[in-house]
This record gives structure tokens, sequence and C-alpha cells, in this order.
């Protein structure tokens, strides 16, 4: 396997990293906090219509901080058998084919949505790809602040998908507190850089920009996931209704999350439910009134407001889908995998505006 290390000036030891599909949003991300992470080191980065080219020229922002360039994907991955942790920032399929290849020492974090799903059939539904069988059940779900301790044994991680780390941050506390009752309903906003880097018809930054729609009613693929972990983090119904709506900005998501419970609470009582859940969650943040995706942009945090009259409550969530909702959040998962502070390589602010 040929590698492509960049420079670093430290002496630490550092994790081994491949990323297959380096060419995308995710992957673009995963790049940007990798390359300044203490202890990780970027042996691989795949981008097959890129091979050959480097990663600067094909990543701007990344201009003069990297030699890296970009491989063809190699055919055997018994060759990765030198790799401490995979990333696979592919299309959905891919790593379904892939991730069972991997040497047995190896470890893997999937961005996709090829292994969040436990059901075959809610999985082709809504993905309309067969499951991966035994190679499923292998993958544990990678929502960092509700899954800690399973994530630090695993071996292999399907890290949520942006929808779902919004709205399950925003609603894990009040399930797992067992006070609801009814329908849970959520809306949520998304900026443009959640459709990938590809433009299609619906999807492209222009026809967005000026443009305000809700899509994929019912329909949703983080749905089903959003629905799972629910069952997991504590009393679910299964009443839940999700619906997606297009932001004109790139990068964010916002979710308002509607809630009844059994017995009036108060805001304050609310307000501690929520802290005390996240006591030990650096990158969430309790703000005041609400959230806003200005200030979570290019951070691995996602902020959360929360909101009570009587037995109503409503809680906000923000969080930039390619950070916090994908690349920032696998090397969350990455670090525990390994031992290290989960907030190692990740502590960074966004702008102001």
């Amino acid at each position: 396997m040929t590698t492509h290390i960049q420079n670093k000036n430290s002496s630490s030891p550092r994790l081994r990293v491949a990323i297959f599909g380096g060419s995308g949003y995710g992957g673009s991300e995963l790049l940007r906090i990798l390359l300044f992470h203490p202890n990780a080191e970027i042996v691989l980065v795949t981008a097959n219509e890129h091979a050959g080219k480097p990663v600067g020229a094909v990543h701007r922002n990344l201009l003069g901080l990297t030699d890296l360039i970009f491989a063809a994907a190699p055919d055997d991955l018994s060759g990765l058998d030198d790799v401490d942790v995979v990333f696979f920032a592919l299309p959905h399929g891919q790593a379904l084919d892939l991730a069972p290849q991997l040497p047995p020492n190896v470890k893997a974090i999937d961005l996709s949505g090829d292994f969040r799903i436990d059901d075959a059939e809610v999985f082709k539904r809504f993905y309309k790809l067969d499951h991966a069988g035994d190679v499923q059940g292998s993958f544990v779900y990678g929502l960092t602040e509700t899954n800690r301790d399973a994530i630090r044994t695993a071996r292999f991680i399907a890290n949520p998908g942006c929808f779902a780390t919004a709205t399950l941050l925003a609603l894990a506390p009040a399930v797992s507190s067992g006070l609801l009752t009814g329908k849970i309903i959520v809306d949520a906003k998304t900026g443009s850089s959640g459709s990938g880097a590809k433009a299609a018809a619906n999807t492209h930054h222009p026809q967005r920009m000026n443009s305000f729609y809700a899509y994929k009613p019912f329909e949703h693929q983080h749905l089903p996931e959003i629905e799972q972990h629910l069952r997991i983090v504590g009393e679910f119904s299964g009443g839940l209704v999700f619906m997606t709506h297009s932001l004109p900005v790139s990068r964010g998501i916002f979710a308002s999350c509607y809630m009844e419970t059994t017995v009036n609470i108060t805001n304050e009582d609310l307000d501690n439910l929520y802290r005390e859940f996240y006591a030990d969650a650096f990158f969430v943040r309790h703000v005041e009134g609400s959230p806003d995706i200005n200030w979570v942009k290019n951070t691995n945090f996602c902020d959360i407001a929360t909101h009570s009259n009587g037995k109503q409550i409503v809680v906000f969530s923000a969080v930039d889908n390619l950070v916090k909702g994908a690349a920032g959040q696998a090397v969350q998962n990455m670090n525990l995998m390994f031992g290290l502070d989960e907030k190692t390589g990740l502590v960074f602010t966004g702008g102001n505006p």
C-alpha cells in the first residue's frame, strides 16, 4: 500500500488513519480535523476520480497545509493491516462491501447509513439496499453522548446521520425521563451541504438559496434510525412525526421538537433534567432562548434550549451537519475507541458572526 503522510512536528504516538472517500464534504471535514489531531496520522486518503491529485488542489481550504495525495481505493483491503482505523465517507451502499474485507486488527467508522438500521426490511425500505446480515450486528451506534460505554469497546461504529444527531440529542433526556405521553413532533431544517458535493435538481444550492420547502415526508432515511435509538434510550412507543425541510443556507441543522408530559413541569425542572443528563457532555451546550446555527457552524457542538408550558414542552437543537452531524462526531468516537479524551482534536470555535 502506498502511503501519504502529512508533516507533523510532534513525536507522540499517533493512530494510523485511512479515509475512504476523501473528496466529498464529509471526507473534506475529516481531513480538516485529522490533519491537526495530535494523535492521528493520515496514511491513506482515497478519491478515485481525483487519484494522483494533491489534497490541497481539490480542497482549496487545505492548500499548503498537507502534502497528501489522493489515491485510488485499493482492490484488496488486506494490505491495510498496518492501519489502526478506517473512516468510510462514501455514498450509501459502498461500505456494505468494504467493511467485511478489513483485516481483523483494523477498526472502522462508517459515516453512511449502511449499518445504522438493525431491521433488514426497514433498511431495504428506506435505503433500497439489502441488509448486511451478520456484519450489521458488529456495528455499534455512535451517538457519543448516549452510547459511550459501547463505543469504547467497539471495533465497528455506525456514525449517526446529521438529522438523527440533532434530533436524538434534543429528545434523549425527555424520553429517558419516562415523563412523555403522546406523539413527538420534530420539525427539522438543514442546509444544502447535507445533500453532498454533487449537485442535483432539488439539492443544488442555487435552487435552494432563495427558497424553502419540505421534503421526504414520512420517508426520510433518518426516521427509523431515530426511532430505533429512542427505544434504547427509554420507553418510546414509536409515536414520532418527523418532518424535514430545506434551509437556504450551506451548513447547519435546526430541529424544533414538540412533546407532551404526563405531569406539569416547570422551566427550571426541565432545564435541570437536561443539564443533569448532559453533565459530562462537553459538546452539548445549554443555551437560553434559542440556539443559532451560526454559533455551531464549523464546530462539534450541539446547542440546546428547553422551554415548558405546563404539560407541553419544546426543545430546540442546532448542529453543524458536517461536523457534529458527521466528521466531528466520527472523530469523537475514534477518540473513545482508542482510549483518548473524547475532546482531543475537536476543541475549536466557530466564527463570529
